[in-house]
């Protein structure tokens, strides 16, 4: 079984930058592609970024296009541990960011490909 353990949310004001943390407990090793979502109020849950890559192997990224040129995910493998480094905040950031992995190597940007979940971190971004 896998677990994923979110930190790093909070408050910050337009223009500030954030990290977000997702530390991965269980198999680590049978997890193919790695993603952070998003949800705002009253919204559905949007894709943020994607990784793809075993762990010690070379990754590739993906982004939706409203994270392009502000988002970066990344991961350190020494610590089981994905991130997602966040700057140039807008309050349209504002959303509960969840991480996700999935079994399936053919994961992309739809949340029902993902069977893993961590549990949320609040983002709240003022103007």
């Amino acid at each position: 079984q896998v677990q994923l353990v979110e930190s790093g949310g909070g408050l910050v004001q337009a223009g500030g930058s954030l990290r977000l943390s997702c530390v991965v407990i269980g198999r680590t090793f049978s997890i193919y592609p790695m993603a952070w979502f998003r949800q705002a109020p009253g919204k559905e849950r949007e894709f943020v970024a994607r990784m793809y890559g075993r762990p010690w192997t070379t990754t590739r990224t993906y982004y939706a296009d409203s994270a392009k040129g502000r988002f970066t995910i990344s991961r350190d493998d020494t610590k089981n541990t994905m991130y997602l480094q966040m700057n140039s905040l807008k309050p349209e950031d504002t959303a509960v960011y969840y991480c996700a992995a999935s079994s399936q190597s053919t994961a992309t940007l739809s949340d029902d490909e993902y069977q893993y979940w961590g549990q949320g971190t609040q983002i709240t971004v003022s103007s």
